[in-house]
């Protein structure tokens, strides 16, 4: 910068003469004005066109949050249409449950009164099911039990389950200790409504079954007496029951 301390404008002028001097200054003093106004153009051109980018962004931000609102609004209708149908629902199971336990209770009067050896005290044997695993004579097996009279009391006790049927061409009977490893408090039920014990049985090789022998016993006990169901399923028939009901 010190070159520019050295410039003497008398000098200058006295070199160009006044004229000279003039026009230069002019000259000077018109690039300067054409530099900032191309300078401030493009400037001004540049800060446009970000505006605009900057606008047509917010718009489209603007556009997807009242896309954004729309769908929100329309989830919580459908949430609340799923919700009221759900409430139905539930008011309609209700409903179904009701009617059905009333059923269960006439026909337990009426089993009562008809085959009194198929309930003890309200409690039913109600389903015997059986399914083929994919080891070779290997079963599961469940036992539902349903006590059809209203009472305040669980009803207390254990199911025994045995296997008759052929080995070696002779007829056999096993219990289910013999061919299962659940124990006496696998198989005891204490419910108020319902119970499903259920477990697991591996049958002797060349031994053919032919009906599930199921006993459910109420021992004595100080709130209730000593009562016993036998029921004796067929084999094939228990193992259809519940491959029928399977998706």
């Amino acid at each position: 910068m010190n070159w520019l301390a050295k410039i003497n404008l008398s000098t200058v002028v006295m070199r160009l003469g006044a004229f000279r001097s003039a026009i230069l200054l002019l000259t000077i003093v018109a690039i300067s004005v054409f530099c900032g106004y191309r300078v401030g153009n493009f400037y001004h051109s540049y800060q446009s066109q970000t505006l605009a980018q900057q606008q047509t962004r917010l718009d489209f931000l603007y556009q997807q949050l009242v896309d954004k609102t729309k769908r929100i609004n329309t989830l919580d209708v459908e949430l609340e249409v799923e919700r009221m149908a759900n409430q139905r629902s539930q008011q309609t199971l209700k409903s179904i449950e009701q009617e059905h336990f009333q059923v269960k209770k006439e026909l337990a009067f009426y089993e009562k009164v008809m085959a009194p050896e198929k309930a003890a005290n309200g409690l039913v044997i109600d389903n015997i099911n059986l399914t083929k695993t994919e080891s070779p004579d290997h079963y599961r097996f469940q036992v539902v039990l349903v006590q059809q009279l209203l009472r305040k009391r669980y009803a207390k006790g254990f199911i025994e389950v045995s296997i008759t049927g052929s080995l070696d061409n002779k007829p056999t009977t096993i219990p289910l200790s013999v061919l299962s490893t659940l124990t006496k408090k696998d198989l005891s039920f204490s419910f108020q409504y319902f119970q499903i014990i259920s477990g697991e049985l591996t049958l002797p090789k060349n031994f053919i079954p032919e009906t599930i022998n199921v006993a459910a016993i109420l021992p004595k006990g100080k709130w209730q007496e000593y009562n016993r169901i036998d029921q004796i399923h067929p084999w094939l028939k228990s193992i259809d029951n519940i491959e029928q009901s399977s998706p």
